[in-house]
């Protein structure tokens, strides 16, 4: 039959992006030396040339299937090397000038909680995103944690309405201050999600990528908590109380400074999004950029680039990786 995909299309344009979503395998991996499964989500798609109808779109989970087999991860799951095998698989196998792919991973980190120090298990998601040519590949891992972020602004008001009681109930005014130093304030929590996302040829760590994530919120939340757990993250949580926007500076000052190996051409993007438990909506803050630019604007002062992930993968088109 004729290959009605690789036929010229009625209307003669280029598309930016054409594949497949959510597409869902099991990706072998080496946990304590032996083989262990590891759920994933994969999207992947080609640059479509102007005189192509189509891709065979039913051949891109063939083609995850091949590549997944060809490499059991070790030890710990790098989807950023899995998600840059599949993309130059798929550039081969093909014909493509350029593949991007994005793996989604559930993967599970053992924990200790904070007092009593019983063992817990959190389910973090590992983020692979590669793009590949014949020539070149670039690629990024990145982390999504959970954690909480309690509102300084609610606080503030909270503060400022517990220092007017205690001035009426008779404290002085250096009393007022000293109780309101040592006693955790209320403010109205939220749950937080936080992304951290480094584009680099090192290898990372992604775990250590969930610790930066965690630290730049309020405090870490914990799926088992006994209640001297629970009164260590309530109480840290409204010691330290953050803004969406508190928590984005804070994962990239860490990163940079925990990854001062990090080239200047390196991608580096966190975003942070607070659901809010008083408000009917979400608030989101992130900043993107290269690690130079960023390192720059931290020491300097003034408004970088702010480069974006997509304009980071298409520049290392020509570059080797």
């Amino acid at each position: 039959m004729p290959d009605l995909q690789a036929s010229t299309p009625e209307v003669r344009l280029g598309l930016s992006r054409v594949g497949v979503t959510s597409v869902q395998k099991a990706v072998r991996m080496q946990h304590a030396g032996q083989d262990a499964l590891v759920s994933a989500e994969i999207d992947c798609f080609v640059d479509l040339e102007p005189a192509q109808k189509g891709v065979h779109m039913s051949r891109f989970p063939e083609l995850f299937g091949e590549a997944i087999d060809e490499l059991v991860i070790p030890e710990k799951l790098l989807v950023e090397q899995l998600a840059e095998h599949i993309a130059s698989h798929i550039v081969e196998r093909q014909g493509a000038a350029r593949a991007e792919v994005r793996i989604r991973a559930r993967y599970p980190i053992e924990r200790l909680t904070p007092v009593t120090r019983l063992r817990t298990q959190e389910l973090v998601s590992l983020v692979g995103i590669a793009a590949a040519t014949p020539s070149s590949a670039r690629r990024v891992v990145g982390v999504e944690a959970t954690g909480i972020n309690a509102c300084p602004c609610a606080q503030g008001l909270v503060r400022e309405q517990a220092a007017e009681r205690l001035g009426d109930a008779g404290f002085t005014e250096a009393d007022v201050g000293r109780i309101l130093e040592l006693v955790p304030l209320a403010t109205h929590n939220q749950r937080g999600r936080g992304e951290l996302f480094l584009g680099t040829t090192l290898r990372i760590d992604a775990e250590e990528l969930v610790s930066v994530d965690e630290r730049s919120m309020s405090s870490p939340i914990y799926e088992l908590l006994k209640r001297p757990d629970e009164l260590f993250v309530v109480e840290h949580a409204h010691l330290t109380p953050r803004f969406v926007e508190d928590s984005v500076r804070l994962m990239i000052k860490t990163a940079l400074d925990e990854y001062p190996e990090l080239a200047d051409d390196d991608f580096v993007l966190a975003r942070q999004t607070n659901f809010e438990t008083i408000h009917n909506h979400e608030v989101l803050a992130e900043r993107f950029g290269t690690a130079g630019d960023l390192r720059r604007e931290l020491e300097a002062g003034g408004v970088a680039r702010h480069t974006a992930l997509a304009d980071w993968l298409r520049a290392g088109d020509g570059a080797t990786s």
